[in-house]
């Protein structure tokens, strides 16, 4: 397939290095030309340099045979007139474009992107993402990282292991038979610094980063056999009252369960406005490193922090500053993979990455077919991918055992019907049947042939 990626910064690199991997013919576009030879340096990609909006550019970029434009560039007003020169000039199939201002994305316009007014076929907005993200992290207090698969019936949990963990220096095999009623199982582990799918004779250790997956009834369960407790929730502060933290505090006030939630904002303006479209929660103008503007607003007798500020730098120190305050519990966006080492020795309790779950997200709609979701893992080392199976499949009708996974596949979960069953090696795969799998980067394209998904989007 030929794909025109527009806006060669973290997405656009990220989304061009899956696409390049999977021999699809890409162009990068940029108007910054150390970006796309960054981009041509590094991936398998061509590069052109200019603005992704003029139809001389996009014409350079291959756009008369193009299959697919994904518009990701840092403006939203380049993407979508890129989109509608895509269209209108090229009659490019299929346009996805990323955009931040909520003005855009409030569902009373939505009618503005249909085929004969702005023709965007899938709009992607990185602080919903961001925001839904944050809601995950903050219902599973315990993990550094969660996801929902399988219809909301599975969870993909991340894991700090801790040293007085009970079940460290055991093989996994062995917590199969130990905890036999559990639907859970353990399909990666970080350990320093470095991402792989055990195998049955794989231990844990104390230090490293678990990835398991476990049915979402069990979640509490697991995460106690694994040495956390799943705190609840009701006192809330969230430093960065701008699109992220308001859609977060927006979600927070309309839970059932009573939450109370500050927020605390630098910008006078900003703070106002989420002043004016909030309605029980204490909007505070202020400094978020600021001690006292911290004491007032309570971070001591606090839940958890969620610093989502527009500065990495200062989402950590602030994380940092509410910890040592006597919040129990910090959540921390950092756009920067590079901070995200510094995580665990600065105690900070979870982290999310926008351009992750962009990533995700753009992906989940690129590779159509028979595929549900797309979950990118840490700095695009691996993918949880969650598909049904076809009859033509490799897979169907075999046994998980029988299935020639590469060695850095294991399936986490299966759904049959409405039923969550647990992978076990004599477990049968059928037609229609839903599955989760975790894959390294290097393997998505041999699990995409196994599943027979092309991505594809007719």
């Amino acid at each position: 397939m030929k794909v025109i990626i527009c806006g060669a910064g973290q997405v656009g690199w990220q989304i061009a290095r899956h696409l390049s991997g999977e021999r699809n013919d890409v162009t990068v576009v940029d108007h910054n030309p150390d970006l796309v030879r960054r981009a041509t340096d590094t991936l398998d990609v061509q590069g052109v340099a200019g603005h992704a909006s003029y139809p001389d550019i996009l014409e350079r970029a291959g756009a008369r045979d193009a299959d697919m434009i994904i518009a990701a560039t840092h403006s939203d007003e380049v993407n979508m007139v890129t989109c509608q020169v895509a269209h209108s000039v090229f009659a490019i199939q299929r346009k996805i474009a990323r955009l931040r201002a909520q003005s855009y994305l409030d569902a009373i316009y939505s009618d503005l992107y249909r085929r004969d007014h702005l023709p965007i076929d899938v709009v992607i907005s990185p602080e919903k993402e961001v925001a839904e993200a944050a809601l995950q992290r903050l219902s599973a207090p315990a993990a550094f990282d969660t996801e929902s698969f399988l219809d909301g019936k599975a969870q993909l949990l991340g894991i700090n292991i801790a040293p007085d963990c009970p079940v460290i220096n055991t093989p996994l095999r062995q917590l199969t038979d130990l905890f036999s009623t559990l639907q859970a199982i353990v399909v990666g582990i970080r350990r320093d610094g470095t991402l792989f799918a055990p195998g049955a004779g794989d231990q844990i250790f104390a230090g490293d980063e678990v990835y398991l997956f476990t049915r979402t009834q069990d979640m509490t369960r697991t995460l106690e056999i694994f040495g956390k407790t799943n705190e609840k929730q009701e006192r809330i502060v969230i430093i960065g009252g701008g699109n992220v933290g308001l859609a977060v505090a927006r979600a927070l006030e309309q839970r059932t369960d009573r939450v109370r939630v500050r927020v605390i904002e630098k910008n006078r303006k900003i703070a106002e406005d989420a002043a004016d479209a909030l309605e029980r929660t204490i909007v505070l103008n202020g400094d978020g490193l600021d001690v006292n503007l911290l004491a007032e607003a309570n971070i001591a007798g606090a839940d958890a922090v969620l610093a989502v500020t527009d500065d990495d730098k200062t989402n950590l120190l602030a994380a940092v500053r509410a910890k040592g305050m006597g919040c129990p519990m910090a959540i921390c966006l950092t756009n920067d993979p590079s901070l995200v080492p510094l995580m665990a020795p600065l105690n900070i309790d979870a982290y999310i990455n926008p351009r992750a779950t962009t990533v995700s997200s753009i992906l989940r709609h690129i590779r159509h077919g028979r595929v549900r979701g797309v979950y990118s893992i840490g700095d695009a080392e691996a993918e949880v991918i969650e598909a049904q199976v076809l009859s033509t499949s490799p897979i169907s009708g075999q046994r998980i055992r029988d299935i020639d996974f590469p060695e850095g596949v294991l399936v986490g979960a299966v759904l049959k019907g409405d039923k969550l069953v647990k992978p076990t090696a004599a477990l049968r795969i059928e037609e229609g049947d839903v599955i989760a799998i975790f894959c390294m980067a290097d393997d998505v394209s041999e699990v995409e042939r196994l599943l027979q998904v092309s991505i594809d989007f007719f």
